[in-house]
Parts: C-alpha cells; sequence; structure tokens
C-alpha cells in the first residue's frame, strides 16, 4: 500500500488504474477507523513524533480521484467531493448539531463535538472536547482528554508533504480563540491562555526564571501560556509585537482538573 501511493505520486497518470484508486481509498478508509495516522506517537514520553508522509500524500490523492457529489441533510444542502463521518453512536462519539466531521478523520470513544468542524486527517483521541466553533484542521493530532474552548483554531496541513502536523499532546486545555498553526507542537497538560496565538516563527519566551528563555515551534509539558508583547525596532520607531509567554508550570497531580483550575486562578489566566 505504502509503495503504490508513493508510485501514484510521483506519476499522477496511475490515478487513471483502478487498483491504484482502491489503495488510495483504502488508506483514507484506515484514517477513518484510526488505524494509520499522519503523524505516530513517540514511544516514550520524550520522545519525538514521526511524520507519515505517505499518508499525507494519499490524502492529498484522494482529492483528484473523487467527484462531487450534493449531499442533503434535512433542509441543509452539501456540495463537495467528500463524504461526511458517520455511525457516531457505534463510535461513542456525541455529536451536537452543528458540529461536522469529514470521512477520513478518526474520533476516538468519547469524543465530544460541540457545533465545530474536523477535517480529513485529523486524529482526535478519546476523551477529548471540541468546543462551540473550534476547528480541527487536516492531519492536527489531538491527544487524550483535550478541551479545545470555543473559537479554538488548530490549523491544518496538507503540502508540502514534509510539513509536520499540528500536535496537540495529552490533557492540553486550548483557550478560547487561541489558535495554533504551522506545525507548533504543545506538549501533554499545557495551558494555553484565551487568544495565544502559536506559529512556526512566534517567540514562546520562558519567563518563570532569572533569565528569558526563548524557542520556537513547542510548548514543553504542563507550560500555563498567555499572549504576550516583544518591542521591535521599525523605521518608524519601536513597537510592540505578539509573543508567547509561559508564565508558570501546572504542578503534577493525580486529579487534572483540580491541577488546571489552580493553575488557572494562581496565574489568572483568560480561559
Amino acid at each position: 500500500m505504502h509503495e503504490m501511493i508513493e508510485l501514484a505520486w510521483k506519476d499522477r497518470d496511475l490515478l487513471r488504474d483502478a487498483d491504484v484508486v482502491d489503495h488510495i481509498s483504502a488508506v483514507i478508509e484506515k484514517l477513518d477507523r484510526g488505524e494509520v495516522r499522519v503523524a505516530t506517537p513517540p514511544a516514550t514520553p520524550d520522545g519525538e513524533w514521526t511524520v507519515n508522509d505517505w499518508v499525507k500524500k494519499a490524502v492529498v490523492l484522494y482529492f483528484p480521484i473523487r467527484q462531487l457529489q450534493t449531499y442533503e441533510v434535512g433542509p441543509l444542502e452539501f456540495h463537495d467531493k467528500m463524504k461526511l463521518k458517520h455511525g457516531y453512536a457505534k463510535l461513542g462519539v456525541r455529536v451536537v448539531p452543528h458540529a461536522i466531521a469529514r470521512y477520513g478523520a478518526f474520533l476516538a470513544r468519547g469524543v465530544i463535538l460541540m457545533p465545530s468542524y474536523v477535517n480529513i486527517g485529523a486524529y482526535v483521541d478519546e476523551d477529548s472536547m471540541v468546543d462551540t466553533w473550534a476547528t480541527v484542521g487536516s492531519c492536527a493530532q489531538i491527544g487524550k482528554g483535550v478541551h479545545l474552548s470555543g473559537g479554538a483554531g488548530i490549523g491544518g496541513v496538507l503540502e508540502p508533504v514534509q510539513a509536520a502536523p499540528v500536535i496537540i499532546e495529552d490533557g492540553c486545555f486550548i483557550g478560547s480563540r487561541a489558535i495554533v498553526v504551522e506545525g507548533v507542537r504543545v506538549g501533554r497538560e499545557a495551558v494555553l491562555g484565551a487568544n495565544t496565538v502559536l506559529t512556526a516563527s512566534t517567540r514562546i519566551i520562558d519567563v518563570t526564571g532569572p533569565e528569558p528563555v526563548e524557542m520556537r515551534g513547542y510548548v514543553p509539558p504542563r507550560s500555563v501560556v498567555i499572549p504576550g508583547t516583544v518591542p521591535k525596532r521599525f523605521p518608524a520607531g519601536e513597537h510592540g509585537v505578539p509573543c508567547a509567554l509561559i508564565i508558570g508550570r501546572r504542578t503534577e497531580s493525580t486529579d487534572r482538573k483540580t491541577s488546571l483550575n489552580d493553575a488557572l486562578r494562581e496565574h489568572g489566566v483568560a480561559v
């Protein structure tokens, strides 16, 4: 299956071959069931995620082999190449109107979708909530017990295929209107305050010690993060540009909810 996808990626004329089409469709079906993933979690908590480029290629190749179709759901009408996900009761997933997940997105048991959107290739693990008007973009990886608050935007990525997807690890809390894009990885049990924006180039500054420690593209586990600004000189003078500030850590606790509430109160984080 892997080899067939790679061959079709190099030669798009192969998309006319029924066997190739079947292989691509099979990969999307496995994505939908969670049997393959765009990114594989590390074997140890401190390990690195592995991006499976060939799976992303299968998602990209799925679009040209599909035809536009009209779907009617009561008075609503959709006209798209992608089917919608279905069978939520059997999956053990709660879906509130008007939540939509595309076929090819995996939703694990216990997931709750408030009116929201989950795109193809995404993986949402057990007991996570996608709150009202939150978006999980294509191929994004959401861990267990994650809460994506209202209006949170988790960015998607298909091309370039080498680009890493956004990864939100287990137990994270993503505040209202927070945005995480461009392959940023948020470590387990981290908290992002409302309106925090993380891109690949965003300066993430740990200000909990005597000297600031700067990083990009990664939020360490259990960090409490809020939006901030840093000064930057321009021809017209010095102005503040956005950054993200790590202002504390969630404490180790067997009761994660208690630990989260404590962290929010202690640091006065708006979520």
